[in-house]
């Protein structure tokens, strides 16, 4: 199932802007973050270290009074500094179901190859998150690039008990 062009549509007249995060909007992702109630949850320090640090390859979107109601974090991978990978993508509870996320994805993901070129797409997924892994299949549908799809890290060397296994998915090449 992919996102139809009239739910970004409808996605775009829920929020005013996408943009990269700013210290300040660390506390809103961090209770974003918690509310998801499917998402590893960091310290709220981490967050605002998120914006402050990795700002340029993350984004958030803002309502109407400017504060955000979605968000998706990266990182460019050291070893491989075209490769973007997605460590988190949440939506508020009010805003969910609307392809606000696929939006902010698909503007994150433009920015960055804008700004210092994009090979690669990568984030894992537990094998239980369906809804990261519709986003992520029609995102690779939408660009029309390569899906893959292996695990990155058994559950087995996770110290919890019974974690699941982080499953890679490497979208792309992209052609620029």
């Amino acid at each position: 199932m992919t996102a139809a062009p009239a739910d970004f549509a409808r996605a775009r007249s829920e929020f005013l802007s996408i943009d990269a995060p700013r210290v300040e909007d660390g506390a809103a992702i961090w209770r974003i973050a918690r509310d998801s109630k499917v998402l590893d949850l960091n310290s709220s320090y981490s967050y605002l270290l998120w914006c402050r640090d990795f700002a340029a390859t993350s984004a958030v979107a803002r309502g109407e009074n400017g504060e955000p109601i979605a968000f998706v974090t990266g990182y460019l991978r050291p070893d491989h500094p075209q490769t973007l990978v997605v460590w988190q993508v949440a939506v508020d509870q009010a805003h969910r179901g609307k392809g606000l996320a696929a939006a902010l994805l698909d503007a994150l993901t433009a920015r960055v190859a804008a700004d210092q070129g994009l090979s690669s797409v990568e984030t894992t997924i537990t094998p239980d998150n369906t809804a990261s892994e519709r986003l992520f299949t029609s995102y690779a549908q939408r660009h029309d690039v390569g899906l893959e799809r292996e695990v990155l890290f058994e559950g087995d060397l996770f110290p919890e008990e019974a974690h699941l296994p982080e499953v890679l998915h490497r979208i792309g090449p992209f052609t620029t």
